[in-house]
């Protein structure tokens, strides 16, 4: 193994659950409730019907549930299927480094119930590789900012996931290694993924890392060896992808890195949350109809993310329009909301709003960048046609974890995300609820994860599942 390899094979060796504080498996427990909730609330989307319908498709011996699928399915599609709905809306949690990189470590929750229903695992075991998952992405985002040299997260998502799978697979720790080789050498995304007028694959394209993540551990618990240095060595990530770093595991001696991250209130690109917040303020004090222009000054990252892009002021899928600055405060001001149906495909094409986009600015601010992202600066005026102006700003929207939202706020979150289901699916969600509250007692986590193939799903998927199968 190369040094970098070492590193986290040895954390991942040595992280036992027993040594783990009660905050640090109160905050899994958090990150448990909202990503589950983020799930369901995403059953019948359009990536979700496709993900279950190729799951359908494979079985296993050692299956595990694919949400809404009837029967166990192989480990790596049930994994790519249920990480597919977490991240569909974009209402899981956000993580930032201290040198701005950063992503939605909750993406890899689902390897974590998959990985751990195949092996029969425990609650604990499984709260344990959820642990393993966050601080191994968290080590390789805070090393190097990948977005920055064209590279997408799921590099990081694809090495921490290879880790999480052999946690929960007992492997040694020269397995360990052979997995993370397996699963980095051959996965290098680029991010065109999250450029432009953004396809279904922006929401699947961590899932997919997921997915790769898995197998690779798979491979090297049957014996596969991989590449002796994936880092480090010629032609290796350092050499072609990230330059050489010095990385750090854990990333910090006074908490881990699952403690560190932000919850989502409303189903929207994270640099949004702020100034969703802000509009949301000044919408009570004004009449639309009276509005001149409306002027957004943020930091760097949030304006070239979500604000410069000329597809983002013209949105035309609902992975474009979440990611759509102008887009969503557009609709926050019209409707007073954002909620998991604003940038359904009907919403998105409402012609009255595109007037409304159009009068918005965005402007990055030199001081807002220098301050992210210990800060998540906004500051947002409303010019009005008599001359008023209205101001507020923000450097803490909710869910920050220095605004965090409270126990019963991530439960509120979740009854929001499930409140449409069918009166047999809420039935299931609210055990399933309790039972994530409290997993450190769930002998075996099959039991908590066998009633979600009841759940109900779009009525046409069955004839989807029917064509492919005989495809």
């Amino acid at each position: 193994m190369d040094d970098t390899t070492e590193k986290i094979v040895d954390f991942v060796v040595a992280l036992n659950i027993d040594a783990v504080p009660d905050r640090t498996a109160h905050h899994v427990r958090r990150r448990l409730v909202d990503s589950f909730g983020c799930a369901i609330a995403a059953i019948d989307s359009p990536p979700a019907r496709i993900a279950r319908a190729v799951a359908g498709r494979s079985s296993s011996t050692a299956g595990a549930t694919a949400l809404g699928l009837s029967q166990p399915t192989t480990v790596e599609l049930a994994t790519f299927a249920n990480s597919v709905m977490v991240r569909y809306l974009d209402c899981n949690d956000m993580h930032f480094t201290q040198r701005g990189g950063g992503g939605h470590p909750s993406d890899m929750i689902p390897t974590s119930f998959a990985v751990g229903e195949a092996t029969g695992a425990s609650g604990r075991e499984v709260m344990e590789s959820v642990i393993v998952g966050y601080e191994v992405t968290g080590a390789l985002a805070s090393a190097v900012w990948l977005r920055e040299r064209g590279w997408d997260q799921g590099l990081n998502i694809v090495a921490a996931t290879s880790m999480i799978a052999g946690k929960l697979l007992g492997l040694d720790r020269e397995q360990l290694g052979h997995a993370l080789a397996l699963a980095v050498t051959p996965n290098v995304p680029v991010r065109q993924t999250r450029i432009g007028h953004l396809s279904m694959w922006k929401g699947c394209a961590t899932a997919g890392a997921a997915r790769n993540g898995v197998f690779a551990a798979v491979l090297a618990h049957q014996g596969m060896t991989g590449p002796p240095e994936p880092f480090e060595g010629r032609s290796g990530i350092w050499e072609l992808v990230t330059g050489p770093f010095e990385l750090a595991i854990p990333v910090s001696d006074d908490e881990f890195v699952i403690e560190d991250v932000h919850t989502k209130v409303r189903p929207a690109e994270y640099n949004a949350q702020g100034p969703i917040d802000l509009m949301l303020e000044l919408r009570e004090l004004i009449d639309i109809d009276d509005i001149d222009a409306i002027e957004l000054d943020t930091y760097y990252l949030a304006y070239h993310e979500i604000g410069m892009d000329s597809a983002k002021w013209d949105p035309r899928t609902r992975e474009t329009a979440d990611h759509s600055l102008p887009y969503l405060l557009a609709v926050a001001l019209v409707d007073g909301f954002i909620d998991h149906q604003s940038c359904s495909p009907e919403r998105v094409v409402d012609p009255t709003l595109r007037p409304l986009m159009q009068k918005i600015t965005i402007r990055e601010r030199t001081e807002f960048t220098e301050r992210f992202p210990h800060e998540i600066n906004s500051r947002l005026v409303v010019r009005l046609r008599d001359g008023v102006e209205l101001e507020r700003q923000t450097a803490y929207p909710q869910g920050h974890r220095r605004n965090p939202i409270t126990d019963a706020g991530i439960d509120m979150k979740f009854d929001r995300m499930v409140a449409d289901r069918s009166d047999h699916d809420l039935s299931v969600c609210a055990r399933l609820r309790d039972q994530l509250w409290t997993l450190d007692d769930v002998p075996d986590i099959g039991s908590v994860m066998e009633p979600l193939r009841g759940l109900s799903v779009a009525t046409d998927e069955s004839t989807t599942q029917g064509e492919m199968a005989h495809a």
